[in-house]
C-alpha cells in the first residue's frame, strides 16, 4: 500500500477519534510538501474546522500529534496556518523503493483482452504536399498520447486518416500532367511526396500569374477567379475523378503512392506508426449517402441550389453545410463516414480520440451534436485531443511559400546541429563512425520530441532548434547524458564486482535529499495515470526532467561507487539504478530513445 494511502486511512480515524465525525475520503487529500517546508506530505485542514470548532493551527497540531502517537509511519511534525506537514519514517521510503526495485516495468499496467478499446487518430496528412512542422506536433502528439494511453491498461489503435482527394490533389495531379515532362521521384531524385508538393507550388505560382494577368486587363479579383483556366480545369478534373475516368484515376494513384512512399520514410526517422490507415477516397461515399438520408428523415434540410444542411442553431452554434449544391462532399462528410466506418468495424470501441489543431475545435464540436442527431450512440463520446500551433522564433530553417516548415529538412537539420554539438563537448569521444551517428540520431530526435512534448499540448509553442539541443536545462539531451551517467555507474559496479540487492534493508540511514529523490520515484505511478486521464503527455516529460534534475543534484553531493559504508552504497545503486529504468520507461512513453553511452 502506497504512503499516502496509509496516511489518509490514519487522518480519517483521527478526525473520528478526535472529533467523532466521519469524513469521506476525498476530504483527505494528502499532497507533496512545498520544498521550503519541512516534510513529506501536508494535510489541509481548513475543511475540518466546522467539524474541530477550533483554529486552523490548533486543529492541526491536535491532528499531528495523534497521528505521531498513532502511526508509526508518522515520525514528527510542524503546523504552518492550516497546513500540517508530515515527516514519513525512513523505513516507510525504504520500503517503498523496494516495491519500485521488485516491480517489472514500475508504472505500466497490463493492458488485458477485455481492457476499454481507444482509438487515437493523428497525422492526417494531405497527399498535395510532404509533412510539415504542424504535422510533427501532432505525430508527436498522437504517438505518445497512444503510448500513455497504453500504460493505463487500455487498449489502443493508432489510426491516421488521408486526405487524399479533393481541389487541392487534383491542382499538384494537374501542374504534373501540364508542366511535368513524366518526372518521376527516380528520375528527379525527389522524396515523392516533395516532388508532388514541388507541383502543387507550381500551379498556385501559374494560377496566381493568370489572376494577375486578367486583373491588369480591368477585372475585379472575384471575376478573375471566375473566369481562371487553371482552376477550371482543376475543377473538371476532380469531377472527373468523382465519375471514375479511368486516366484520371491512374493519375491519382500513381502520384498518390509516390507521396506515400514519401510519408513512410519521414514516420519512419519521427518513431511513430499506424495499426490502421483510412482514406478520405473510401470514406466520403458513406458520409454521402448518410447525409442523404438524414435529409429524407428530416434531421437536415435542403436549400433551393440543393446543398444539404444541418441547423445547430439550438445547440447555440449556426447552420452547417454538409453537402454543396453540386453533390460533393465536404470535410465533414468524410468524418461523418469515416466514424460509421470505425464503430461498425470496432463494435466494442469505447473512446475515439481525434488529435486534430485547435482550429478545428468548431468542426469537432459539430461533429459530435450531427453524428448525436444522426442517431449513433458514440456522437457524444468523441473527443478532440486540441493542441496549440506551433512556430519558430525567426525566419525559417526551409520553407514552402515562406510560411511551410519541411518535417524533412527540420529532422535533418537536428540530428545535423546534435552532432555537431555533441563533437564540440566532447560526448562523442572515442567513438566509432556508426557509433556517433547513432548517438547523433537519438540526441537530436530525442531533442525535437522533448522540446515539443514538454509543452502542456492546449498552448501554442515556439519551437527553438538551438534551444532545444542543449546538455544543460530542460531538454531531452539533458535527460539522456543523465541515462547514460547512470548507466557508466552501473557498468562501473559490475567491472568492480559488485552486485545490485534484490532488496535494501529498511533500517538504514538516509539524509533528506535520499528520501525526496525516493518519493519523486514513487510518483511515476500516479503521474502515468494522470497523464492519461488527462490526455497529457507533457506531464511524463517535465516529471521525468524534475526527476534527472534531482537525480543530478544527489550524484553531485553524494559518493556511490566510493561510499565506505555497504548499506548506503548498496542503497545509492539501487536508486540510480530504479532512476535509470524510469527515465527509460518515461522517455520511451514519450517515443524517445536514450542511450548507454555519450
Amino acid at each position: 500500500m502506497k504512503i499516502e494511502t496509509k496516511l489518509q486511512e490514519a487522518v480519517i480515524k483521527a478526525i473520528e477519534t478526535l472529533y467523532t465525525q466521519n469524513i469521506p475520503a476525498e476530504q483527505a487529500v494528502l499532497q507533496k510538501t512545498k520544498k521550503e517546508f519541512e516534510g513529506h506530505l501536508t494535510l489541509v485542514v481548513f475543511p475540518f474546522l466546522k467539524i474541530s470548532r477550533k483554529g486552523p493551527e490548533q486543529t492541526a497540531q491536535e491532528i499531528g500529534e495523534w497521528l505521531v502517537a498513532n502511526t508509526p509511519e508518522v515520525t514528527r511534525f510542524n503546523v504552518i496556518k492550516g497546513f500540517l506537514n508530515l515527516t514519513v519514517a525512513t523505513s516507510c521510503w525504504l520500503k517503498q523503493l523496494n516495491t519500485v526495485h521488485s516491480t517489472e516495468n514500475y508504472g505500466i499496467h497490463k493492458v488485458e483482452k477485455d481492457a476499454p478499446l481507444a482509438m487515437v487518430e493523428y497525422s492526417s496528412p494531405n497527399t498535395n504536399k510532404p509533412l510539415h512542422l504542424g504535422h510533427v506536433r501532432n505525430n508527436l502528439l498522437g504517438f505518445a498520447l497512444s503510448e500513455v494511453l497504453q500504460a493505463n491498461g487500455k487498449r489502443v489503435l493508432k489510426t491516421n486518416i488521408v486526405n487524399d482527394r479533393g481541389i487541392h490533389i487534383c491542382k499538384s495531379m494537374l501542374a504534373w500532367q501540364k508542366w511535368g515532362n513524366g518526372e518521376t521521384p527516380e528520375s528527379s531524385g525527389k522524396k515523392g511526396d516533395h516532388l508532388v508538393g514541388d507541383y502543387y507550388v507550381l500551379f498556385d505560382k501559374h494560377y496566381k500569374a493568370e489572376l494577375a494577368e486578367l486583373q491588369a486587363k480591368g477585372l475585379s479579383k472575384e471575376e478573375a477567379e471566375a473566369q481562371s483556366v487553371f482552376m477550371a480545369e482543376a475543377r473538371e478534373m476532380l469531377r472527373k475523378w468523382e465519375a471514375g475516368d479511368a486516366d484520371t484515376v491512374e493519375l491519382w494513384k500513381m502520384m498518390n503512392s509516390w507521396v506515400y512512399a514519401g510519408f513512410d520514410e519521414t514516420y519512419k526517422k519521427l518513431g511513430v506508426d499506424f495499426d490502421e490507415i483510412y482514406y478520405e477516397s473510401e470514406t466520403y461515399l458513406d458520409g454521402k449517402e448518410t447525409v442523404l438520408d438524414g435529409l429524407k428523415r428530416g434531421v437536415f434540410y435542403q436549400k433551393e441550389d440543393g446543398s444539404v444542411w444541418a441547423d445547430l442553431t439550438a445547440e447555440g452554434l449556426d447552420h452547417k453545410l454538409l453537402l454543396r449544391s453540386d453533390g460533393t462532399s465536404v470535410y465533414m462528410t468524410q468524418d461523418i463516414g469515416t466514424a460509421q466506418q470505425r464503430f461498425k468495424k470496432h463494435r466494442d470501441l469505447n473512446e475515439m480520440i481525434y488529435v486534430v489543431g485547435n482550429e478545428q475545435n468548431y468542426h469537432f464540436q459539430v461533429l459530435s451534436i450531427v453524428l448525436d442527431k444522426l442517431g449513433y450512440e458514440f456522437g457524444k463520446g468523441l473527443v478532440h485531443f486540441s493542441y496549440g500551433m506551433v512556430e519558430l522564433p525567426e525566419g525559417k530553417m526551409k520553407s514552402r511559400e515562406g510560411t511551410v516548415v519541411d518535417a524533412d529538412d527540420l529532422i535533418e537539420e537536428m540530428v545535423s546541429t546534435a552532432k555537431v554539438t555533441s563533437e564540440e563537448l566532447g560526448k562523442l569521444d572515442g567513438a566509432t563512425e556508426d557509433e556517433a551517428n547513432n548517438i547523433a540520431r537519438i540526441v537530436g530526435m530525442g531533442a525535437l520530441k522533448y522540446f515539443i512534448l514538454k509543452v502542456d499540448p492546449k498552448k501554442n509553442m515556439t519551437f527553438n532548434p538551438k534551444e532545444s539541443i542543449d546538455f544543460n536545462g530542460n531538454t531531452g539531451p539533458f535527460i539522456q547524458y543523465t541515462y547514460a551517467r547512470i548507466q557508466s555507474v552501473i557498468r562501473k559496479a559490475n567491472e568492480q564486482g559488485l552486485s545490485i540487492p534484490s532488496s535494501l534493508p529498511t533500517d538504514t540511514e538516509l539524509t533528506v535529499k535520499e528520501e525526496n529523490l525516493i518519493q519523486l520515484l514513487v510518483d511515476y505511478d500516479a503521474v502515468v495515470k494522470q497523464a492519461g486521464d488527462e490526455y497529457n503527455p507533457a506531464l511524463i516529460a517535465n516529471y521525468i526532467y524534475d526527476l534527472v534534475k534531482e537525480y543530478n543534484q544527489f550524484y553531485h553531493d553524494y559518493t556511490i561507487l566510493k561510499e565506505e559504508n555497504p548499506a548506503l552504497k548498496n542503497f545509492r545503486l539501487v536508486l540510480s539504478q530504479e532512476v535509470g529504468k524510469i527515465v527509460k520507461s518515461g522517455m520511451s512513453l514519450l517515443g524517445i530513445e536514450v542511450p548507454d553511452r555519450m
